[in-house]
């Protein structure tokens, strides 16, 4: 006579190897196109020296009230790596040159600069931690520092039974309070790893391939199943590690200490995340 017990514990284990096998084995790429609603009362802008806030006649009428960018997903097993294009932070330094007797204004000069940091953010898929290295840039000496942190479990999901195809995988319909908004999100379980382009989204199991609510969308325009470098997707070895507060104070002194050369040096007019 079979021994049920036995062989259950032994369908277990198959599927849990099966499904360890099939997380190893997916590699590949995610690729999502985004909009977010600027909020213009926390940009810092500053006109030759001068702070300008919203409603004030110097504030720049030519900042658009959304900003569209690309968010690419590196995955290889159970680890992942996020890659933004476009859309992040612009700074540009704008020159003033008001007119003279019979000499008119010149256009305004404006140049356009590179932040004074590169960050990437790393995931680990099977954990659902985040790695975020950040390596700052000061007198030709760059230093990169990492910070860790756990993916919050998801609250408040309402999931219905309406599904429909993004990408090519089947997707099922959620609803999450998030941000004093109601967020309608798509996820699919036909990818072996869980995530999402807004890490507080990130359901219990499954890809989310879109996204939206008042204030931004993302959504999956492609999904590329294709050999992937283990070592693409996996952070400097070498990073200093500080706690994301630590992290945090460093990504803001570094953009301070940038405005105030750029300050010192004329006009500056600065976008940013």
């Amino acid at each position: 006579m079979k021994n049920p017990a036995k062989n259950l514990v032994l369908a277990l284990t198959f599927g849990l190897l099966a499904t360890g096998a099939a997380l190893a084995q997916t590699t590949g790429h995610i690729s999502y196109e985004a909009t977010q609603r600027v909020d213009l009362s926390k940009l810092n802008i500053v006109i030759n020296g001068q702070p300008v806030k919203p409603g004030s006649p110097d504030f720049p009428t030519d900042i658009p009230e959304t900003r569209s960018f690309g968010l690419t997903l590196t995955f290889a097993g159970p680890a992942a790596k996020e890659q933004r294009e476009g859309g992040g932070m612009t700074i540009r330094t704008v020159t003033m040159n008001g007119g003279t007797g019979d000499t008119p204004a010149s256009a305004p000069q404006i140049n356009n600069f590179a932040r004074p940091f590169e960050e990437a953010t790393y995931l680990d898929l099977a954990n659902r931690a985040t790695t975020t290295v950040l390596t700052v840039k000061k007198d030709d000496a760059p230093t990169t520092y990492r910070a860790d942190a756990p993916i919050a479990p998801a609250t408040g999901w309402n999931i219905s039974s309406q599904t429909k195809k993004i990408a090519g995988y089947t997707c099922r319909k959620a609803t999450v309070p998030y941000k004093k908004e109601t967020y309608t999100v798509w996820f699919t379980t036909d990818l072996p790893f869980t995530y999402s382009p807004v890490r507080d989204l990130t359901p219990d199991k499954g890809v989310v391939l879109a996204l939206e609510s008042e204030q931004e969308q993302f959504r999956a325009a492609k999904v590329d199943l294709k050999p992937v470098p283990a070592a693409e997707v996996q952070p400097i070895a070498t990073a200093q590690k500080v706690t994301p507060a630590e992290l945090k104070d460093l990504r803001e002194k570094a953009l301070a200490d940038f405005r105030q050369k750029m300050v010192e040096g004329g006009g500056l007019r600065i976008n940013r995340n």
